[in-house]
């Protein structure tokens, strides 16, 4: 089993920063893919940003060139260090591993294991 836990959420005016982490423990040798999704109130869920094994990054295109995610293999832990923040990036953000590679997921139900979420609350 995998736990993953995270926390940095909070609320900043536009343009600000906000740095999340998720920290995963128990049978981490297993998560191939770790990634953040976001759930805007009314909206559905969407995908962040995700990372595999060997680094290779892939984000959504709104976040593209603001948001930069990060991994410690050696600490098991997955951060995303989130710039130029827009009231738009408002939303619970979730961290999320999953025992497959990115490369083969289609989407947020590909992810086996889920933090309980963080808030970020960006005003205008």
């Amino acid at each position: 089993h995998v736990q993953v836990v995270e926390s940095g959420g909070g609320s900043v005016q536009a343009g600000g920063s906000l740095r999340l982490s998720c920290q995963v423990s128990g049978y981490t040798y297993n998560t191939k893919c770790r990634a953040w999704f976001r759930r805007a109130p009314g909206k559905e869920p969407e995908g962040v940003a995700n990372i595999d094994l060997v680094g290779t990054v892939t984000y959504e295109q709104s976040v593209q060139g603001r948001f930069t995610i990060s991994q410690d293999n050696a600490e098991n832990t997955l951060s995303v260090q989130m710039n130029d923040l827009k009231p738009e990036d408002t939303a619970m953000y979730y961290c999320a591993v999953s025992s497959r590679p990115c490369a083969l997921l289609r989407g947020l139900y590909d992810f086996n294991f889920w933090g309980q979420g963080t808030q970020v609350n960006v005003s205008s």
